[in-house]
């Protein structure tokens, strides 16, 4: 729990949420559309989850990019192609069930609420009008609404601007550790919740303090409310 002076709770104004692996659970069918793409486009096919969850985050070129960084693939020239297939791809293989518990979460958090997520602004808005309703949040910042993806804490910032509320006013939700690398550039404080990620408490090691990774969602519901009250 986040104490202040005294061992007292700090009050909160806001949440920025992540999207993918935080809210619904679209990871896995994100990571099949991109393994699909990088194989048809580009042939490689020696893409693992871990790859993917580890680079969670990023907009979809620069991700693609790093992916052929790491694979040593020389035809950068390509990123385009790839991840206008991955988006291709996701809307035909698209699961984006919420979260066991989520729902009740954001209906029933007395707070301003936003989702910073690094996929594309159709993508985003579609998942969020269908499992929650779009005006339950007071911000939506998406790959489309940015220059730089996660780490770069561009997103949160803005989203900070739009909910009219300080660093210090807010905490962020995230499950990947570009996104708990941002919260930290953007000085908010950042939960991470594990939910289904094939990532360990261990890849985020200096990152974010232990106490502060819960295995799902869910688990945040007090603390959240806690924050969040009065």
């Amino acid at each position: 729990m986040l104490l202040g002076k005294k061992g007292v709770k700090k009050k909160k104004k806001g949440i920025i949420f992540d999207l993918d692996g935080v809210l619904v659970n679209s990871m896995p069918t994100h990571v099949q559309a991109w393994k699909t793409a990088f194989a048809k486009v580009a042939g490689i096919i020696s893409i693992t989850d871990r790859d993917v969850y580890l680079l969670e985050g990023m907009r979809g070129r620069e991700l693609v990019i790093k992916i052929f960084e790491q694979k040593n693939f020389p035809d950068h020239s390509l990123a385009k192609t790839v991840h206008d297939e991955k988006s291709k791809v996701f809307k035909t293989v698209r699961s984006s069930k919420a979260f066991e518990g989520v729902k009740e979460i954001i209906n029933n958090i007395r707070c301003r609420k936003a989702v910073v997520s690094g996929s594309t602004k159709h993508d985003v808005e579609t998942i969020l009008e269908e499992e929650f309703g779009k005006d339950k949040f007071d911000a939506i910042i998406t790959a489309d609404d940015i220059k730089k993806g996660k780490p770069d804490p561009s997103a949160f910032l803005e989203a900070l601007n739009k909910m009219e509320l300080e660093p210090g006013q807010v905490v962020v939700v995230e499950n990947a550790p570009l996104g708990a690398k941002a919260a930290n550039n953007a000085g908010i404080d950042c939960y991470v919740v594990l939910n289904n990620t094939p990532l360990t408490r261990s890849d985020f090691d200096g990152i974010v303090p232990e106490d502060r990774i819960l295995d799902k969602t869910s688990s945040l519901r007090k603390p959240l409310g806690e924050m969040c009250r009065g």
